[in-house]
Order: C-alpha cells, then structure tokens, then sequence
C-alpha cells in the first residue's frame, strides 16, 4: 500500500499553514495540527475502504502455443466482489514476447469481467509469462494497493500454421478442388486423366477412336500434369534472415511460405523435403510424400534457429546439389543487401538452375519502400531515400540477372510472398519444367 498523487498533493496544501504562525501570528499553529489531522484521517478512511485484496479474484488462462506474427490473448477473469472496482492490469512478459502497456479495467458491480491481454511474439522460441500485476485506488484516491500474481507460465512460439490449416481446409472441400485445383492440372500436360464427352471448343487431335468406336460416341482423353516430383525447400539461415521485415523475421516469413507450398505440394502428389543452411548445413530432411509428412516439416522447420554467421552460399547448395538424385524443384528462400554480396549466391544458383529447376525466393523490405515514397522534409530524408532507392534498384539488377540464368524469381513484400511463391509453382506444373 502506498499513497497516490493526490495524498502527496493534500499534504502539500497544508505547508502554508504551517509557515503562517512565523509570518502572521504565532496561534495560527493550531491550523496546520488541524490540516494534518484531517489528512491523516482521510488517509486512514480511504485505505479501510479500499477493496482487500482477498475479495480480488483473478483466473487467467493462457493458450497452449503461440504462432509467430499472430497475436493470441492471455485470457484474465476478473471479480471483485460486490463492489464495483476500477483496476489497471499489467502482465510481466519475457522471453520473446513484447511487452504491452498498462490495461485500465473496470470491474462491474458482483460481476466477472473477461480481460484478454495481447501475447506477440517476435520470434520464435520460448515465450514467458512471469506475472500479473493489478493496482487499484481507495475510493477517495488517497492510497494505492498492488498485488503481483505470480504465473511462471512457459509457452513455445512455433511458426504460423493458421494459413497452412485453412488452406487445407479448403483443399478437403471437393467442390473447391474442381474450381480452384483440379483446373490448373486437368487439361494441360501430359498424363492421361480420363475420358470426356467431345463438346465444341475441345481439341479434335485429342480424341480417342478407339474408345468412341466402343462408346459409339466422341470421347476427348484428359490430361492432368504428371505428379510425384521432387520440390526442396532450402532456408538460409543467416543473419540477414534473421532481421525483421513486416514486424517479424524473415526467417519466419519464409518458413511460413514454406509450409504452405508444401501442404500444396503434398496434396498435389509431389513430394517435399527441407534444406537449412549458414555457414553450415544446418538441417536436411529427405522428400516424402504424403499430407501426413506436413507434420514433420513443421517440427524440423520449428527448430531453425537464428544465426549470426554469414550464408555459405557454394558450400550450402553445392551440399544439397549432391544429395539430389533426380531432378527436382529447389526453392531457395534467402535474401542479400547489394549486388556485391550477392556474387557468390548468383554463381551457385546458377550452377544449381543447370540440372533443377530453382525458385528464389526474397523478401522486400516495406521500409525501403515507405522511405522512398515519403516526401522528404530535410536532407538527412533525402539522403535515406538516395541510398534505398540505391538498394532497390541493386535488388531489381541482382533479380534480372538471376532470371537471366533460368531461375524463377519472387521478389514480394512479406504478406504476399506465399501467394507469390504459390502462383509460381502452379505455373512451373502446368508448363511441366520438373520432369
């Protein structure tokens, strides 16, 4: 317990009392006894009415895991009794979540009031939270009281699985299937589907003879592009992966991205495997096949860590070039600062595109882009938006000359590099540049 503003204030008002018997007269020394009595009783009044802290009932609950760029909240159950209450709430985060400010909570009158806390994880890991902190005022505002609940509650931060879950969701409905999948692979490659009614519009050089002679009617064959291909995810896992791009880092983006090309690709019959690379092979897994391989690449890819080393781009893809037996779909999820640096990746993505076929994969920064769209207001904006527009253009060099050397590029910003990546992979199935 400890007294407010005001109970400091209410004192202070009573100074002048006590200077007036020195300047005035000396029987005025009764007032300031009596200014400090009366504090003193509405002290004593205020802290004896205030709430106990036994009549505080709180009950928090907290979700069993966290998902890295998506806010989940620390559900707090809060009852104070008869009485209606105002408190203020403050939960004490570690670990890799970012502390939130101060929650102001006005409890109802014999009421339980639901109060949801934001836990936003920055990385993955371990989120930890420590405690709750409730303080509340006596009536008259005078005295103070907190409590600390403490929770020691551990909670793993795993990559963002909502995206992948709903998008399989929608795979399961068939209807969809037919709208949104089975029309991008029916129809065009070169693996027999079935047989078709001949309708106007259709190609006459598809028609099977043999079988309309059976049917004694035209029938058209169907192709769909032929599956169980090979498709590779290689994250990098430097440093530069790990610095934050959208409020998250872009190792994370990437990962998520990752999965979501994989349950695709699972589901359309390939299968996938997972590469991690610095300095050093950090992971492997070999492709499988199957949705229910989705969750062993979850959990591999939740063990990434972050790495402050530079990306050995010859010794990472030149170890993942012998390992692949057949040809395949790289994905190289990574990214660079300059044409400079991005030497060595060029000359081994060049090298790799020989044999596979590689998508690279690389995440824009919105902050370059919000730099050189703001309007200057001194020189230091224009010397920031000199050198990201610098940046930019080094980004667009470096993209040509790898598209140049055969390999497929998606270059977005964080929130649509999935969809990127996505689209690019229908469009290598459809064109059949796998087998």
């Amino acid at each position: 317990m400890q007294p407010t503003l005001r109970a400091v204030l209410l004192f202070a008002l009573g100074v002048p009392a006590a200077l007036a018997p020195a300047v005035i007269d000396a029987r005025l020394w009764l007032g300031w006894i009596v200014w400090l009595g009366l504090g003193l009783v509405a002290l004593v009044a205020d802290a004896l009415l205030a709430l106990p802290w036994r009549r505080l009932v709180v009950t928090p609950t907290a979700p069993e895991v966290l998902y890295i760029g998506d806010p989940d909240p620390l559900e707090v159950l809060v009852s104070a009794g008869p009485r209606a209450q105002r408190l203020e709430l403050q939960a004490e985060l570690g670990g890799v979540l970012a502390p939130q400010p101060t929650l102001p909570v006005q409890v109802p009158s014999g009421q339980t009031l639901r109060v949801e806390v934001p836990l936003a994880p920055r990385r993955r890991g371990l989120a930890v939270i420590h405690a709750l902190w409730l303080r509340w005022e006596g009536p008259l505002g005078l005295v103070r009281r907190q409590i600390r609940l403490p929770l020691e509650r551990e909670i793993p931060v795993v990559p963002n699985l909502r995206a992948v879950r709903s998008a399989a969701l929608r795979m399961h409905s068939q209807d969809l299937l037919v709208g949104l999948k089975a029309e991008r692979f029916v129809g065009e490659g070169s693996e027999f589907d079935s047989l078709t009614e001949y309708r106007e519009g259709l190609d006459h050089r598809a028609i099977d003879w043999k079988a309309s002679a059976r049917h004694r009617k035209l029938l058209v064959r169907k192709f769909r592009a032929e599956r169980n291909h090979q498709v590779v995810l290689a994250f990098d896992t430097g440093h530069l992966m790990g610095e934050p791009a959208g409020g998250i880092p872009k190792l994370d983006t990437a990962i998520n991205a990752g999965l979501l090309l994989a349950l695709y690709s699972l589901r359309a019959g390939d299968r996938v495997g997972l590469f991690a690379f610095d300095e050093q092979v950090q992971a492997y897994v070999e492709p499988t096949g199957g949705v229910q391989a989705i969750h062993l690449l979850q959990q591999r890819a939740s063990t990434l860590t972050y790495s402050r080393h530079e990306t050995n781009f010859t010794l990472g893809l030149t170890h993942l070039a012998s390992r692949l037996r057949r040809r395949s779909l790289v994905v190289v999820l990574t990214d660079f600062v300059d044409t400079v640096t991005a030497e060595l990746m060029l000359e081994n993505l060049g090298r790799l595109a020989r044999r596979h076929v590689v998508i690279f994969v690389s995440l824009r920064d919105p902050e370059m882009q919000q730099i050189i769209g703001t309007e200057p207001r001194g020189l230091l904006d224009v010397h920031r938006a000199v050198v990201a527009w610098d940046l930019v253009r080094e980004r667009e060099t470096v993209v040509r000359r790898l598209q140049r050397k055969g390999v497929f590029c998606v270059d977005a910003a964080p929130e649509r590099v999935g969809v990127g990546l996505l689209n690019r992979y229908l469009d290598i199935k459809r064109r059949e540049l796998i087998a």
